[in-house]
């Protein structure tokens, strides 16, 4: 079985281009499943009998492809299950294929010189438990007793660690709709100190989900902001939201909150990004009625202004804030 991890290259707030690139990649295989906002699994077992081609052959025609048709390269990784796919990509240079052979041999090569941290599910404290005890690379914890991986991090995260550190790759690729979820990112032309830029930048992303939500006649019920800073290092938070909601004017408040509860005080940031995630239709949702005057005039206005974007373009109309 080969499965591909495909990362698209796109620009910043360009995430409008994944489903065509996923209609691609099922010109391959109609098995794929998307990873907003930039990339996909793709599982070529089928593909691979009928183009009477290998794994590594057909990730170059894919990257041939997308460029050609789209402009737009891509870094692939290649291997017989998700989990190494998305290794093999992490280790792929850009624009560039990285393929692990299915060769049990081929797999224990790949695996044994990585840092721990490279498994998927190990975050800080697991890592630096294990290298106290001396684990620090995947090859050492696939080494190790199982029943000492387990003392170290507990009996589930043990086993499931030690499969992984051995190859054992037990995920499969979901075939779903990129419309899962949606994603506008906000970056900076350079390090942005200021905290009235970044809350223009969380309103500017905020009003383009609330549009692009309203469009596809979702609601979401989940946002998630992702700040990123000038070290590269990232903080992620995520908030249910009251009620499922397309409303700019809540997601605003809600992306705001969550950027006053990180205390950031002077951090140098690069960029922001706000996900709407858990997409409903907005058939199906609810809302509570209200006796505020001024939350239903702003509805109806948000009607108008969709209906003028709709006929003039995305800037014919924004908040005072973003115009200025």
């Amino acid at each position: 079985m080969t499965i591909l991890c495909v990362r698209f290259q796109l620009p910043p707030m360009y995430e409008a281009a994944l489903p065509g690139l996923l209609g691609l990649l099922e010109e391959f295989t109609p098995v794929v499943e998307a990873l907003p906002p930039d990339g996909a699994l793709a599982d070529l077992r089928g593909a691979e009998r009928y183009f009477g081609r290998g794994a590594a052959e057909l990730a170059a025609l894919i990257r041939v492809r997308t460029l050609a048709h789209h402009g737009v390269d891509c870094a692939i990784g290649a291997g017989p299950g998700p989990m190494l796919a998305r290794m093999a990509l992490r280790e792929a240079a850009p624009g560039a294929v990285r393929v692990v052979p299915e060769a049990p041999g081929a797999v224990r090569e790949f695996l044994d010189g990585l840092p721990v941290r490279a498994l998927p599910g190990v975050g800080g404290v697991t890592a630096r438990t294990l290298c106290e005890y001396g684990l620090e690379t995947v090859g050492k914890v696939a080494a190790a007793p199982l029943s000492t991986v387990q003392r170290l991090v507990g009996a589930r995260a043990g086993r499931e660690l030690h499969e992984k550190a051995n190859g054992v790759d037990r995920g499969r690729v979901v075939p779903n709709a990129v419309s899962s979820s949606v994603a506008a990112e906000r970056p900076f032309t350079r390090d942005e100190l200021d905290p009235a830029r970044h809350r223009r930048a969380l309103l500017s992303a905020a009003e383009e989900l609330g549009s692009r939500l309203r469009n596809l006649e979702r609601v979401s019920r989940t946002l998630t902001l992702t700040v990123r800073y000038a070290d590269r290092s990232s903080t992620t938070r995520s908030r249910t939201l009251a009620e499922p909601t397309a409303h700019s004017a809540a997601l605003t408040a809600e992306a705001y909150r969550m950027y006053e509860a990180l205390g950031l005080q002077r951090a140098r940031v690069r960029a922001v990004a706000l996900r709407a995630e858990g997409l409903t239709s907005a058939e199906q949702a609810t809302h509570q009625l209200t006796f505020d005057p001024v939350d239903e005039k702003v509805r109806r206005l948000e009607e108008v202004a969709d209906r003028a974007r709709a006929r003039f373009g995305p800037r014919a109309v924004m908040p005072g804030t973003l115009a200025a």
